[in-house]
């Protein structure tokens, strides 16, 4: 049986743990805010819980996943894991440092994954002892829902370890794609960012409603969402975070957040979870 260990227990961590527990794998849930991690597992449980009520689970497919989580404030716990996958806040030192102290704990053959948006695998695998085995792994929020993974190589990711991850991904119920080349947003990221932020920019200057915008792209494009309901649910600090990363590492003007981004980030206005973004939730 897979063990695996998720570092970080938000919505993306207690996420990956819920979907690699349905899969079957043994998980430890790993988080330095004791707090954290019990909301993390009420979460999980309410999250089984509405697919059992779905019918898309039985209930004893729910109890099994839960009894399958164990959490932990110690990243030690992550020792005996066969994957360890990061999915802590998307900052470069932050990572860093996860990756460093688990190339200290785990085993050489661990493959260490990170559930990285956008920031490039290689300057995270560079606080690695064997940066070989670290690759991208970013699953989509949210997490039980959204069938897609994206796999992504760094620059010294192995065969082997993209393999491993690629096994993760799919026991835990996900389609994977591979990105090939480590640039910034990757594929996805990249195109959601230059999505998002024109859709912004046009609400900012006042062509066109944000209600009329996102209902264009779901009539005119079949798309099940528009772009900015989209950045709402995922979050818009996420996504300013991400296409600021992006212009970073590019210098691209394109992924450069529009003020309207930057200023609903700064008014806490962020989407669903905070009840109001471009949309109100409330």
């Amino acid at each position: 049986m897979t063990t695996v260990a998720v570092i970080g227990s938000g919505l993306m961590g207690s996420g990956i743990a819920q979907v690699t527990s349905l899969g079957g794998s043994e998980v430890t849930l790993i988080d330095t805010d004791a707090g954290a991690l019990e909301r993390a597992q009420a979460a999980i449980r309410n999250s089984l819980d509405r697919f059992v009520a779905k019918e898309q689970v039985t209930g004893e497919e729910a109890e099994a996943a839960q009894e399958r989580i164990t959490v932990s404030t110690d990243l030690a716990s992550a020792a005996g894991a066969s994957i360890a996958v990061e999915a802590v806040f998307e900052r470069l030192p932050v990572k860093q440092e996860v990756f460093r102290r688990l190339s200290e704990i785990c085993a050489p053959e661990t493959v260490l994954a990170t559930n990285t948006s956008a920031i490039p695998i290689t300057e995270i695998a560079a606080a690695a002892t064997h940066p070989e085995r670290v690759v991208g792994t970013h699953f989509f929020s949210p997490v039980p829902m959204m069938r897609l993974c994206e796999l992504v190589r760094g620059l010294h990711t192995s065969d082997e370890a993209l393999d491993t991850a690629r096994r993760f991904a799919e026991a835990a119920g996900k389609t994977c794609v591979v990105v090939n080349r480590d640039v910034a947003g990757f594929a996805t990221t990249r195109l959601i960012c230059a999505f998002v932020n024109e859709a912004a920019r046009l609400v900012e200057d006042g062509v066109i409603s944000a209600e009329d915008l996102d209902t264009a792209c779901r009539l005119g494009f079949g798309h099940p969402m528009g772009p900015l309901a989209t950045a709402d649910l995922t979050g818009i600090d996420v996504i300013t975070h991400a296409t600021e990363n992006i212009y970073e590492d590019t210098a691209d003007p394109k992924f450069f957040p529009p003020a309207l981004l930057r200023r609903l980030v700064a008014a806490g206005e962020i989407g669903r979870k905070s009840g109001k973004g471009f949309f109100d939730y409330s």
